[in-house]
């Protein structure tokens, strides 16, 4: 009877042991990637979405690992359409960065507001560290085909929190400078940018 009492209580040990192992990796898979930015204007996150766009997303983090996109600016602001930035300093100098990333727009996401993109140039697949988030719903942009001009702009990720910060810096007076245009009158800088994990 004793041995028997000894088992029930070992079985029942074992048994939240494996309980809360379930748990723990539950919430592992559940956890999601979300970078926050921190800017001059006010924060806001994103969430990435590394099962759509792996590459694109491994990139991304990458760069916000390596502190790349501190002291940048958002260079290109069009109210109603989008805000673009993460590769010109104060000084609208262009950072070096490395390899592009292959485009992986064709996967299923499309350009409505509030979502990330890859800022790329001709090119369908130069996309490098510049990024771009969605002030509207911009189907123009999203894939339809493989050809060069229709394969459109990967979307990676959308923003969790303080879209009303990224609505306002879209909102900001634009000029032209230094042969660019739609340039913020006043910089809106990127203090930082930092990995985060939210369940």
């Amino acid at each position: 009877m004793e041995n028997f009492v000894r088992r029930i209580s070992v079985m029942r040990v074992l048994s939240w042991i494996l309980g809360c192992c379930l748990l723990a990796a539950v919430g592992v898979a559940n956890a999601a990637t979300q970078v926050l930015f921190e800017t001059n204007q006010g924060n806001f996150a994103v969430e990435v979405y590394a099962d759509k766009a792996p590459k694109t997303v491994e990139n991304f983090l990458q760069y916000v690992k390596d502190g790349f996109y501190t002291n940048t600016i958002f260079h290109r602001v069009i109210g109603r359409f989008m805000i673009q930035g993460g590769g010109f300093d104060r000084e609208l100098t262009e950072k070096p960065t490395r390899a592009p990333v292959i485009n992986e727009a064709g996967n299923g996401l499309v350009n409505q507001t509030g979502t990330i993109a890859m800022a790329r140039t001709q090119d369908p697949n130069s996309a490098t560290a510049q990024f771009f988030v969605n002030v509207a719903d911009n189907q123009f942009l999203d894939y339809s085909s493989p050809e060069p001009d229709r394969i459109g702009y990967c979307v990676f990720g959308k923003v969790v929190s303080g879209m009303d910060v990224v609505f306002k810096i879209s909102n900001l007076p634009t000029g032209n400078q230094r042969g660019f245009s739609d340039v913020p009158i006043r910089s809106v800088i990127i203090k930082r940018a930092t990995i985060v994990t939210s369940k």
